[in-house]
């Protein structure tokens, strides 16, 4: 697969990144917000830029521990510069999938001159480009990650000088204090035990020696202190919430239930890193190569990045909790391995991989009209369906134009670069389709009717539940009943900002002032026959929104 080490890419590619681009970040407003995930750190992020505390993060106005705050900085600074809006929620995670590539492609370049093949490989991943898609941590701790892959593989090329060398490595201690103020430590664990586990397999015990420990712990300690200690000067309470519960005991056992077999993610990484599993062999095919290009001990990156993916996803098979976005770290790795597989390619193992991918595709076009008959909630999943038939379609489209390209005029990297905007195309459709799924969910549809009553000094209650998206799409804090869920921390802190029981609730709701609340469908059911006083405002399949008053006459 061509790609040279000096040349500029040709304009018509770099005309198509720009195309991608567009779509990448012009896609952000087209979904309402899921939850949890996507609603809790937009509504985070909101209270964050509509209280001025940027110290202690807080949730429905109850302190939240969970997580640092670098993530909801920068998404409170969008909404301080854009507004409060679906996009704004989504910039900075949209913004970290599209630095990684730019990373990975920059370390691909400089070691094997496979940069362009990298980013494509990476963009044509159908889990990156959801994870940039979708507002969670995950993806902003695996560009922080990225970084520090991207920032070591530079700084041990063999040609660079020692001030260019501790300039990448002071750039790979700043990444993991980012991925550390991202997701907690994490960014910097994960870095480490790569490194441990490369060098005891490459018996590279010289690359200790280039890793800058001491200027690089200042740079690292430099990023990350300043916050954990002002936290934890104004909260005391932080440090064993965090470093214990929201750590250890996250990963050594299933407090947060989120517990599965050790082999949850193997399926999670072939659906993810699908279009590229037939370069499985030409990955090992390199890596080979590469050993018996390194007789002496050297650093080897292509055997580095191998170790840093097994290694990630390692780590996360033997936690106690898993997510699926939990393996996103391993993916700028298998993306450099990808485009060192391709360019040991020659045209016919080139066809090969495309039919392998046009079979694929061509089998979800088959059984995507198969979405929607399971029986419950047939018709959304068959809008839903229709989606997933158009990305199947074009993907297919586009692996056929790769294929003519191959075979009849020979052009190996068009035909590349078709392919991987195929797949980045169909996966763009399903995350467009969503919205079919999503807006349901999200508690849009009820907005109209809940703001027609609702008034800036009236109090929202939320019954024996606790709802992601409906109070950030309402821009107000709720008041947790009975139910604190995962603020039952906050509540502890700050017990005055919830009501314990639904008798207290009941004493506010009647003696109190004109109030909504929202509740599930049973909890409504189950008051209203006590002989509260309930106005139905709104609902869904799964909220009531009530008030304590009569509903005005229009």
């Amino acid at each position: 697969m061509p790609a040279p080490r000096a040349t500029r890419p040709p304009v018509w590619v770099l005309l198509l990144l720009v195309a991608v681009a567009l779509v990448w970040f012009g896609t952000l407003e087209a979904r309402h917000l899921l939850r949890s995930d996507e609603g809790r750190y937009a509504e985070i992020a909101r209270e964050m830029a509509a209280t001025g505390d940027w110290v202690t993060i807080r949730y429905q106005g109850l302190k939240y521990f969970e997580k640092p705050p670098l993530h909801l900085w920068l998404t409170a600074l969008a909404y301080e510069l854009f507004g409060v809006g679906d996009w704004q929620s989504r910039l900075w995670v949209a913004s970290s999938g599209a630095l990684g590539v730019v990373l990975t492609a920059l370390a691909a370049q400089r070691w094997f001159g496979g940069g362009l093949l990298a980013a494509f490989v990476l963009i044509a991943a159908p889990t990156w480009n959801i994870g940039s898609h979708f507002n969670s941590l995950d993806m902003g701790v695996s560009a922080a990650l990225a970084g520090v892959l991207a920032a070591l593989l530079l700084a041990q090329h063999p040609a660079n000088t020692g001030k260019v060398r501790r300039n990448w490595m002071w750039a790979a201690w700043a990444a993991m204090g980012l991925g550390v103020l991202t997701k907690g430590l994490i960014g910097i664990v994960l870095p480490g035990l790569a490194l441990v586990a490369y060098t005891l397999l490459a018996r590279d015990w010289a690359l200790w020696r280039r890793l800058c420990l001491v200027s690089g712990s200042a740079v690292f300690l430099a990023i990350t202190a300043p916050w954990f200690l002002l936290v934890s000067q104004r909260n005391p309470e932080f440090g064993q919430f965090f470093f214990i519960h929201e750590h250890w005991e996250r990963y050594t056992s299933g407090v947060h239930q989120r517990g599965a077999p050790a082999w949850y993610f193997v399926p999670q990484l072939m659906a993810g890193f699908a279009p590229w599993l037939g370069l499985l062999p030409g990955m090992g095919r390199a890596l080979r190569a590469e050993s018996k290009a390194h007789r002496e001990p050297a650093f080897r990156p292509l055997l580095f990045c191998a170790v840093w993916a097994l290694a990630i996803f390692a780590f996360f098979s033997a936690s106690g909790s898993k997510l699926p976005g939990y393996i996103l770290p391993v993916f700028p790795a298998l993306a450099v391995l990808g485009a060192a597989a391709l360019q040991g390619l020659d045209d016919r193992a080139w066809r090969r991989q495309l039919l392998v991918m046009l079979a694929v595709a061509s089998a979800l076009l088959l059984a995507s009209p198969l979405v929607g008959r399971t029986g419950a909630g047939e018709a959304v999943l068959r809008d839903y369906g229709r989606w997933l038939s158009a990305g199947c379609a074009l993907a297919v489209a586009a692996l056929l134009g790769a294929l003519w390209l191959l075979q009849r005029r020979g052009l190996r990297l068009p035909s590349f670069v078709l392919a991987a905007c195929g797949c980045f195309g169909a996966t763009t459709l399903g995350l467009l389709g969503h919205e079919t799924l999503g807006r349901p969910a999200s508690g849009a549809d009820l907005l109209p009717a809940i703001q027609a009553v609702l008034r800036p000094d009236m109090p929202v209650y939320s019954v024996k539940l606790l709802d992601h998206t409906l109070p950030y799409y309402l821009r107000r804090t709720v008041v947790m009943v009975e139910e604190a869920d995962e603020l039952a921390f906050g509540t502890r802190q700050e017990p005055q900002k919830w009501l314990p029981s639904v008798a207290a609730f009941s004493r506010a709701w009647t003696a109190g002032p004109p109030a909504l609340a929202m509740m599930s469908p049973t909890t409504f059911a189950g008051l209203q026959a006590q002989g509260l006083p309930m106005t139905p405002v709104a609902q869904d399949e799964r909220r009531v929104v009530v008030a304590n008053f009569p509903k005005p006459q229009p």
